[in-house]
């Protein structure tokens, strides 16, 4: 790994949603990072501007897709960014969904937003196993239909008899909308897994992990089978500027990536 930026070219941009785009990024040159895993992120740089986290959303051969919502000076400056364009990437950093060590498991995979992004390389890795898992579930939860995440891929996943099985919902619905509504966790009833042999994976806004990670208690699931992200929390990557402290724990060191046998106590502690 390396703590220099390695220059990656920006091959194509993808449109989400009014604020969020899908870069893909190849090596400028020979020189190329070290394979990704599912839910590991890179430090992606946009020159003269400054670097941010990033989770990734694709792993392809010499390509990696970095998904993106302007928030902040950083991240619309790489969302800005055109076919072309070169940034600068550093990584892999973090801990990731660890998805080989559910072969032979049920899947249940629970996104709200933009959440959507770092487990969407684990359903493609789920999917392209075949066999080595048992039933795959994805439920996504989103504001709008028009804040979802990858439309077209998550309305043909839906549309499909599967695997996956994929159910969506929104909190406001529009005239258009095709899924459910209401909270993601309601999507849970829809889902068909065996608690005591399914391995969950959460991502999204934190009152929305809590409340699945709850649910998933209730139905059986261990908490060290319940697999989160508290990717929103990191910084630096590197553990220097400590914003990512939760209790003990540096998530761009021991995380983001967490079970929830650990993730629970550990938020807890930040709220008293």
């Amino acid at each position: 790994m390396s703590d220099l930026p390695v220059p990656h070219r920006v091959s194509r941009v993808r449109r989400e949603t009014a604020d969020t785009v899908s870069l893909t990024l190849v090596p400028a040159g020979e020189r190329a990072l070290e394979p990704f895993a599912p839910g590991q992120f890179a430090m992606v740089y946009a020159f003269g501007v400054g670097e941010i986290p990033v989770s990734v959303s694709g792993i392809g051969h010499r390509e990696l897709v970095h998904t993106i919502r302007a928030v902040g000076a950083v991240s619309a400056a790489l969302a800005a960014l055109r076919p072309g364009a070169t940034v600068g990437l550093r990584g892999p950093f973090g801990t990731g969904w660890g998805l080989e060590r559910a072969a032979g498991q049920d899947l249940v995979v629970v996104s709200g937003g933009i959440g959507l992004a770092p487990l969407r390389p684990l359903v493609l890795a789920a999917l392209e196993a075949g066999r080595a898992y048992g039933r795959l579930n994805l439920l996504v939860g989103s504001r709008t239909e028009d804040d979802l995440l990858y439309a077209g891929q998550v309305r043909a996943w839906a549309d499909s008899p599967g695997p996956p099985h994929c159910r969506a919902t929104v909190d406001r619905p529009s005239r258009t909308w095709w899924g459910d509504v209401g909270l993601v966790t309601t999507l849970l009833n829809t889902a068909a897994f065996a608690p005591k042999h399914t391995t969950a994976y959460v991502c999204g806004p934190e009152v929305m992990i809590r409340a699945t990670a709850r649910d998933l208690r209730h139905r059986g699931l261990p908490a060290h089978r319940i697999r989160v992200s508290l990717e929103r929390n990191m910084r630096c990557a590197t553990g220097h500027c400590g914003h990512c402290q939760l209790g003990g724990v540096l998530l761009c060191r021991d995380g983001p990536v967490i079970g929830w046998d650990r993730a629970e106590s550990l938020l807890s502690v930040r709220e008293l």
